[in-house]
């Protein structure tokens, strides 16, 4: 949203801040039911494969990053995965993943507010032609 912004002329700052709460709104509803969604479509007709391939996957990813990383870098691990601004690297994405790790409401909004602040200024930086003067 933040290259939307900016070539709309909204302040960077105001702009930046707009995003971030645009992100962060939906994090605890994602934190609370997507899992539960996933659990009881699991077992329907149509999408209960779908679901179930979700979960499992979603539990995979999450025993792997566990192993890498301890229970105590995960803040670090989600903070990083949500402010490295690539497609399916967001705040909804990564909410998800930490519901599946049970890190918490509280530690799971806060590493994904400050990686949605990362990303954000990233793209607001690269929307200005910032990194165009270091040849990137």
């Amino acid at each position: 949203a933040m290259p939307v912004a900016m070539g709309m002329d909204i302040p960077f700052y105001q702009a930046l801040l707009i995003c971030v709460i645009g992100n962060i709104l939906p994090v605890p509803f994602i934190y609370f039911f997507a899992r539960k969604v996933l659990v009881w479509g699991s077992n329907k007709k149509y999408i209960g494969k779908f679901f179930t391939f979700c979960l499992e996957k979603g539990e995979r990813a999450g025993q792997k990053l566990v192993e890498k990383t301890g229970r105590g870098g995960l803040f670090i691990a989600l903070l990083l995965f949500v402010g490295i601004p690539l497609p399916g690297t967001g705040a909804w994405t990564g909410t998800l993943g930490a519901s599946f790790l049970d890190m918490g409401i509280k530690s799971t909004t806060l590493a994904v507010c400050l990686g949605v602040i990362i990303a954000g200024c990233i793209m607001g930086l690269a929307s200005v032609g910032v990194f165009g003067i270091f040849g990137m």
